[in-house]
C-alpha cells in the first residue's frame, strides 16, 4: 500500500522529495509485480473484465523505429534531439487508464508466459510495465538483434487483468511505462527480477540474495535547488538480445529534459554483485552548472546514530546507512547518514575520485527487527569512475522525512566546471549492486556509529559519540591513537579501547556544542604500522 505525498510548496526541497516519492512507488510497484517465473509454468491470458477494448489515441513511433542499429544510433538521435528546442511529449491515455488507483494499476500484471526470449534458451527474460497511475509517460522499446532494431509494439496479450480493475486494456500501440529484466540470479531454473527501468530516469538492480532498496538515475539536475529540481526521463530503450552463451545483457537508453539530451549504454552482468558498466554522452541545450553524475537515491529514517523524535519498535530503518568514499589521494572516508530536522547538503571536494557510493553496512537482522522489509538485504551501490573525472565534489543531500516510503537521501558527483551548452560531454563509470567493496586484510573500517546525551542522570546538550571499528583479519597487539577534530564546540574525554565483540576498537568522545548549531566532526585512528583505516566524518546539528 502506498500513501501519496502532499507537497508543501513553501519548502525549496518539496519538489525533490515529492519526485523522489516516485522512487518509492517504483519499489512498491516492483514488489507488486515481483513473481518468480519458472520455465515450466503455464499462465493463460486473462480476458479483461470489459468485453470491448477502449480506443486509444494513435501514437507515432518517434525513436524506436524498425531499422538499422549500431553503437552510434542512440548518440545520433540524442544529438539531433538536443539541436531542437525541448518539447514535452504528449501521449494521452484513455481516460480510464489515466485515472487508475494504485490498487487498480497493480491489478494489471504482465503475463509471464509472454516474457521476451522465454523460449529461446537465453539467460535473460524481459517483461514490460503497463502505463497508468503515476506512470503516464509513453516509453518506447525496441529489440536489437545483430544490426537490426525492431520496435516492440504494445500488445494487450502481454498483460492480464484481475477483478479490481474496471477498465479494459486498449488494443492500440500505447507504448509502455518501463520494463524489467529477469535472470536466474538466485536459483537455477527460476527467473527472478534483476533490474527495473521505470519512472523518469530511475532504475535499480539487485545482487544475489538482495531485495530492492536504493535507486539510481541517469542524471541529476538542480537537486535541492530553490527553483525546483529538473527530472530527465528515459524516452526510449533499445535492448540487445542476449547471447545464449554469455552472462551479459546490453541496454541503450535515450535521455531527454529541457536542459539536456543524452545517450546511455548499460552493460549488465548479474552475480553476487551485479556489475553495470555505464557509458554516457550528453548534449546540453543550456549550460549545466547544477548537474550530478552517477546519482543515487536512498532512504534513511533512523538508526542508533539518530533517533530524535522516533516512535518505532524497530531499532533501525534505512536502505543505506552511510556514504563511502575513496578519494583521489587514496583516503577512505565514511560518513554516516542522518535524517536531519532541516535540509542539509554536504560537498566533499576531490580530484579524480576513485569511488563513492551509498552503502548498507549493517547486515544483521536484529538491527532492524522487520519481518517484512528485511532492510538487512538491501543492496549497496558502489560507483567507480572510469577515466579522470577531474576536480569536483561528491555531494550528499539529506532531506527531513517522517516516513520510510520517501527516498530522502541523494548522492552524486558534481564537476567543478559547468558543462557548456552546445557541445558533447562523455563520461563512464562502473556500478556494483550488492555488497560494498571488500576491505583488504588488515584494514580497519567503521562498523557502527551511535550517539546520545552524555549525562545519564539528566538532560544535557553535551553529546556522547561512540564509533566502533572492525579489523579485517586477526587482532594484533597494536593499539591506535585517536584524533578527533571539530569545527566548533569542545571535544573532551577521547577514549580508544579494544572491542572484542567487533574484532576491533571502540572510540568514544564527548562534544560540548556551546553556542553552535552545526559542527563538522572528523575522527582518525593512527596505528604504529601503516594500514588502511577509514576516516569517520559526521555533521552534528541541533
Amino acid at each position: 500500500m502506498v500513501s501519496l505525498l502532499r507537497c508543501p510548496s513553501s519548502k525549496p526541497y518539496s519538489s525533490l522529495i515529492c519526485s523522489l516519492t516516485l522512487g518509492a512507488v517504483v519499489a512498491l510497484s516492483s514488489v507488486a509485480y515481483a513473481e518468480e517465473t519458472k520455465p515450466t509454468e503455464t499462465v493463460p491470458v486473462v480476458t479483461p473484465p470489459k468485453a470491448i477494448a477502449q480506443p486509444a489515441a494513435k501514437n507515432q513511433v518517434r525513436f524506436t523505429k524498425t531499422g538499422d542499429f549500431d553503437g552510434e544510433t542512440v548518440v545520433k538521435i540524442a544529438k539531433r534531439l538536443a539541436a531542437k528546442p525541448y518539447a514535452a511529449l504528449k501521449d494521452p491515455l484513455p481516460a480510464g487508464l489515466a485515472k487508475l488507483s494504485y490498487d487498480e494499476y497493480r491489478d494489471i500484471r504482465f503475463n509471464p508466459t509472454a516474457s521476451i526470449w522465454r523460449d529461446q534458451g537465453v539467460p535473460f527474460q524481459m517483461q514490460m510495465f503497463h502505463r497508468g497511475f503515476y506512470f503516464q509517460d509513453l516509453i518506447e522499446i525496441a529489440i536489437v538483434e545483430g544490426n537490426k532494431a525492431t520496435h516492440l509494439a504494445y500488445e494487450p496479450k502481454y498483460f492480464t487483468a484481475g477483478e479490481v480493475i474496471t477498465q479494459a486494456l486498449p488494443n492500440d500501440d500505447i507504448g509502455y511505462s518501463g520494463f524489467r529484466i529477469h535472470n536466474q540470479l538466485n536459483t537455477n531454473g527460476v527467473f527472478d527480477e534483476l533490474m527495473v527501468f521505470q519512472g523518469a530516469s530511475y532504475f535499480r538492480a539487485l545482487g544475489k540474495g538482495n531485495a530492492y532498496g536504493l535507486s539510481s538515475r541517469g542524471l541529476a539536475l538542480k537537486t535541492a535547488d530553490a527553483e525546483g529540481e529538473e527530472f530527465p526521463i528515459f524516452r526510449a530503450f533499445w535492448v540487445e538480445r542476449p547471447h545464449n552463451d554469455s552472462n551479459l545483457i546490453v541496454v541503450h537508453a535515450l535521455l531527454d529534459s529541457p536542459s539536456v539530451a543524452g545517450a546511455y549504454t548499460f552493460s549488465v552482468r548479474p552475480g553476487d554483485n551485479t556489475l553495470i558498466d555505464v557509458e554516457a554522452t550528453l548534449f546540453p541545450r543550456v549550460e549545466l552548472n547544477k548537474v550530478g553524475l552517477a546519482p543515487s537515491t536512498s532512504m534513511f529514517l533512523h538508526s542508533l546514530n539518530g533517533r530524535h523524535d522516533t516512535d518505532d519498535f524497530r531499532p533501525e530503518v534505512h536502505d543505506s546507512d552511510g556514504l563511502l568514499m575513496l578519494n583521489g589521494r587514496g583516503e577512505h572516508l565514511w560518513r554516516p547518514l542522518a535524517n536531519p530536522r532541516q535540509l542539509q547538503v554536504s560537498a566533499f571536494s576531490d580530484n579524480s575520485p576513485q569511488g563513492f557510493g551509498l552503502i548498507q553496512r549493517e547486515r544483521d537482522y536484529t538491527a532492524y527487527q522487520d519481518l517484512e522489509a528485511h532492510y538487512e538485504r538491501r543492496p549497496s551501490l558502489w560507483i567507480e569512475p572510469v577515466g579522470n573525472w577531474g576536480q569536483g565534489s561528491v555531494v550528499l543531500t539529506e532531506i527531513p522525512t517522517e516516513s520510510e516510503i520517501h527516498d530522502n537521501i541523494v548522492s552524486y558527483w558534481k564537476p567543478r566546471q559547468p558543462i557548456p551548452a552546445g557541445g558533447e560531454f562523455h563520461f563512464a563509470y562502473r556500478m556494483s549492486w550488492g555488497d560494498e567493496p571488500a576491505a583488504k586484510m588488515g584494514a580497519v573500517h567503521v562498523s557502527r556509529s551511535a550517539s546520545g546525551r552524555a549525562d545519564i542522570a539528566k538532560a544535557t546538550p553535551r553529546r556522547l559519540f561512540v564509533v566502533d571499528y572492525q579489523l579485517e583479519g586477526p587482532m594484533t597487539d597494536e593499539m591506535p591513537v585517536a584524533k578527533v577534530e571539530a569545527s566548533g564546540g569542545v571535544v573532551t574525554n577521547v577514549v580508544i579501547a579494544r572491542n572484542a565483540a567487533r574484532n576491533g576498537y571502540r572510540l568514544a568522545f564527548e562534544l560540548e556544542p556551546e553556542d553552535k548549531d552545526l559542527i563538522e566532526l572528523r575522527a582518525e585512528l593512527k596505528f604504529p604500522t601503516p594500514r588502511q583505516v577509514e576516516t569517520w566524518l559526521y555533521r552534528w546539528t541541533l
